[in-house]
């Protein structure tokens, strides 16, 4: 059966490709055993011989094609599964694993066994795959492949009376030919043409057999009798040879001389090259070397007139641009790109000692003219006339910046060539010039207090002196009450301290606002100068004092360093740089206006003392001048955030005092409790405050103070209302709540509108409960007659059989009106009027409001009681001695006679 599969495979398949099949095996996949196909080694014939592992499959109408093809290289792997030889299947590892159930044992060894002799004759052993889980015997060169056959006998190790090499080779020979070899048509013909000639070679097949025999050996007899009829021509043949043998050695002996001399030739043709190549490379190298010396030596070259500006430095404006322009000539040379081992050279060295002589004493003449400079215009600024005391104005030093801005190159030769002259003149520029601007501070900041106090106290008093700060002692013994901080809510105006009047504090702020307008201009102006002249805003790349790529000692370590030198500086963030340039810019400005701060903040505190309100008008003035200086991080941005953060303080505090002074406000010992002290006093701060806060960037910080005193007074004025011995308490919460929803009302201020709206129902509940209280039920006995009337109609009586009950009948109705005549009513009402009147105070005006809702309470009981009468007494000509019109008129009587 494996034969003729394999028969039929080759013929289908790989007879038109010139393929042979070196061995077959019938498989399936592991797990699906039902379909199966043909695993086939296959070797190619022509032009060289390759070796492929083909799986062919029988598809439909009996048509055998491939369906996969891999060479030989792309196994990676076969497991055997098992040592066992009963075992079915193997795993060949290609592209992925593949795992074969094969339906006969003996086409699976001889499979694995033929593969892998492949394996090791066509791939390279570091190339080959791993065979596991197979039986030794089987990968070995003289390992016995099982053949498919139905008959076959080659199957056998041993046999007969071969050796076991023997069998081998007959058993490789049988796998390498294992073929079938259909006749050819000529073979076809000779053989129909032999049987023809032979009519009983199918009846008498002995006769047939003796008969080519006898021809067999007729054939065999004329080629013996041909081979010696040639004998001499073979001799003839045979010496021809010998003599092209001889020929050819003496042909091989002179091409072997030949080569010799080649050889010859070659290695002499190579030690010229050589020859040649040297030169060229010492060609090269002398082209380089002279480039390079060309190089250091125009770097090093200094001008003859720049040697003459740096011994002989003339800095008076005329020779000033030579002596820059020497100064830099000096710094490029001194800082020239020459590689660190021509540095050894005697000839650089030299030239680099004669540079720092001329450094060093072009920057001592540098340095000590500029530090004169700098000492003389501090002293100049000293010599100037103060100006006048009113007058506020801070001088400007745009001359001295313009006089020192010529010398801004060399000083920023200075920084690079020589750092510690450098730092040195810094502090001789901070010291002479802060003396000038701490005169100019002081002056100005007294010049603001006297332009303030003149106004107020119609001298030139200071703000500090005796008289002042005797108003600002409270805690000294006196005979008068102690006064209280101006403004502040729960007290009493009467015991308020002297306070700053609206024009007053006006003047006030215009003055803040003219003040921190003269500081900006002053103090940019000398931060922007500092930092183009002393070049603040560049970072040195050495910590040493001379920027210099001569010095030989360290300019192999910076050449071995230089990458990542250059690393750090990119690694290093952009802010942080700013951060450091910022900071020193800053320290300077911080040297220069030493007393700024301090002046400000007195300047500040001082007016926060007389009048707590100026503490608002400064957070806003001060915030916005912070907004608006803080260009390139200024000094004077930052002066201000300081101050602006004792302001806030200042504003929390007063604030908090506020909040403070309304948890412990004290009820007024009136006969009329009235408003509230804090309720009072509460238009006036929230007026002021604004006005000053409007549309400003601090509008959210009086919002949240403004929500936390108002939610403070609704909470306290129910507490106060209990403490006044004389007014009801409804009457003080109805009073205070009805100011404060006016005053909301007023403001208009989107944080407050839920307060507003709170305040409103605060005070018509007060309102209801006051009226309920003191206007009770004047027809008291007629409602209550008519209150147990409604008792009997709940529990079923009918209403018109009321008037039938002893105690509801008309006769006893009619005793009870008869109570209550016009005149008694009207008279009851008139004594209400006063009592009201007594409770009421005349701030707010309320009083016709209560006697309005009073009067509407009357008239909402005498419907009730008409109700109840013509629905119980209907028919009985029953009424009440007064009329609603009586009502109105009683009220209006009562109202406009008082």
């Amino acid at each position: 059966m494996a034969a003729g599969i394999k028969f039929l495979i080759q013929k289908e398949v790989f007879d038109a490709l010139e393929e042979r099949i070196l061995s077959v095996c019938n498989v399936s996949k592991l797990l699906k055993k039902k379909k199966s196909s043909y695993l086939c080694l296959v070797a190619s014939t022509k032009p060289r011989i390759v070796v492929t592992i083909c799986q062919v499959k029988q598809y439909d109408k009996g048509v055998w094609k491939k369906k996969r093809t891999w060479a030989l290289e792309e196994v990676k792997g076969v497991d055997g599964r098992n040592e066992s030889p009963e075992t079915h299947e193997f795993d060949v590892q290609l592209e992925k694993v593949y795992r074969w159930f094969a339906a006969n044992l003996h086409e699976r060894q001889n499979f694995i066994t033929v593969l892998w002799k492949q394996l090791a004759k066509h791939v390279r052993a570091e190339e080959r795959p791993v065979f596991k889980n197979v039986p030794k015997t089987w990968l070995t060169e003289r390992s016995p492949e099982k053949m498919v056959g139905e008959g076959g006998k080659f199957g056998g190790i041993g046999g007969g009376g071969r050796g076991q090499e023997e069998d081998e080779d007959e058993l490789d020979e049988m796998v390498e030919s294992e073929d079938f070899h259909a006749l050819t048509e000529k073979e076809e013909t000779n053989l129909g043409k032999l049987i023809g000639e032979c009519d009983y070679a199918i009846s008498n097949a002995e006769l047939f057999m003796e008969q080519l025999g006898k021809n067999l050996q007729e054939l065999d007899g004329a080629n013996i009798q041909s081979v010696l009829a040639s004998e001499k021509q073979v001799d003839a043949l045979m010496d021809q040879i010998e003599t092209a043998i001889l020929e050819a050695e003496k042909v091989e002996k002179r091409l072997d001389d030949y080569d010799e001399i080649l050889c010859h030739i070659r290695d002499t043709m190579e030690k010229m090259g050589e020859k040649n190549q040297m030169i060229e490379i010492a060609n090269t190298n002398n082209v380089k070397l002279l480039q390079e010396l060309e190089k250091v030596v125009s770097q090093l070259d200094l001008p003859h007139v720049h040697q003459l500006a740096l011994s002989d430095t003339d800095l008076t404006p005329k020779g000033l641009p030579a002596a820059i322009a020497a100064g830099k000539a000096l710094q490029t040379a001194m800082n020239s790109d020459i590689d660190p081992a021509l540095l050894r050279l005697t000839a650089v060295q030299d030239q680099r000692k004669r540079f720092e002589k001329w450094k060093a004493k072009f920057s001592q003449t540098v340095s000590r003219h500029l530090n004169n400079l700098f000492i003389h215009l501090g002293n100049l600024g000293d010599s100037q006339s103060p100006h006048s005391g009113t007058d506020i104005n801070l001088p400007k030093h745009n001359s001295v910046h313009r006089e020192l801005s010529a010398y801004a190159e060399l000083m920023h030769w200075m920084k690079a060539m020589d750092r510690k002259a450098y730092d040195a003149l810094i502090k001789v520029y901070t010291s002479s010039l802060s003396k000038v601007y701490d005169r100019d501070i002081r002056l100005f900041f007294e010049a603001a207090k006297q332009s303030i106090s003149v106004k107020r106290f119609g001298s030139r008093e200071d703000l500090n002196s005796s008289s002042m700060s005797n108003k600002l002692k409270l805690g000294q013994p006196s005979k008068q009450p102690v006064s209280q901080p101006y403004g502040i809510l729960g007290i009493n105006r009467e015991l308020w301290g002297p306070g700053a009047e609206p024009v007053e504090r006006q003047k006030f702020d215009s003055i803040l606002e003219k003040v921190l307008a003269e500081l900006e201009p002053v103090a940019l102006s000398e931060q922007h100068f500092c930092i183009a002249f002393f070049q603040l805003d560049v970072i040195s790349p050495t910590g040493k004092n001379t920027q210099t790529t001569l010095d030989m000692a360290a300019a192999i370590q910076d050449r071995e360093q230089r990458d990542e030198r250059d690393t750090a500086v990119v690694a290093i963030p952009q802010k942080r740089l700013d951060r450091q340039i910022n900071e020193d810019v800053r320290r300077m400005m911080g040297e220069l206006f030493s007393n700024l701060e301090q002046e400000l903040n007195s300047f500040i505190l001082s007016f926060e003392k007389l009048d707590s309100y100026y503490s608002l008008y400064v957070l806003v003035r001060l915030t916005q001048h912070v907004m608006s200086a803080q260009e390139g991080q200024s000094f004077l941005s930052m002066t201000f955030a300081s101050a602006l953060i004792h302001v806030k303080r200042n504003f929390d505090k007063f604030m908090n005092l506020q909040l403070q002074s309304i948890q412990e406000a004290k009820v007024p010992k009136r006969s009329k409790c009235g408003l509230l002290p804090y309720v009072e006093n509460f238009e006036e701060f929230a007026v002021t405050a604004e006005s000053i806060f409007k549309k400003t960037e601090r509008r959210n910080d009086l919002d949240k103070w403004l929500v936390k005193l108002v939610e403070a007074i609704f909470e306290y004025i129910p507490v106060n209302a209990m403490d006044h011995a004389k007014t009801p308490h409804q009457v003080v919460k109805m009073e205070n709540y009805h100011r404060m929803h006016s005053l909301l009302s007023q403001l208009k201020v989107g944080v407050l509108e839920q307060l507003k709206k709170d305040a409103k129902v605060r005070y018509n509940d007060a309102l209801k409960a006051y009226v309920t209280k003191y206007f009770g039920r004047p027809l008291e006995k007629l409602n209550q007659f008519f209150e147990g009337v409604q008792q009997k109609v709940q529990q079923g009586v009918k209403e018109t059989e009321i008037s039938y009950q002893m105690a509801y009948s008309k006769q006893e109705l009619r005793k009870v009106i008869a109570q209550y005549p016009a005149r008694e009513v009207k008279k009851g009402l008139e004594q209400l009027y006063k009592k009201v009147e007594k409770h009421l105070c005349e701030e707010e005006n309320l009083l016709q409001v209560v006697w309005r809702a009073m009067q509407e309470e009357f008239i909402a009981q005498y419907n009730s009681l008409e109700l109840w009468i013509q629905r119980c007494y209907a028919g009985a000509m029953i009424t009440l001695d007064f009329t609603i019109k009586d009502i109105l008129d009683f009220f209006s009587e009562i109202a406009r006679s008082h």
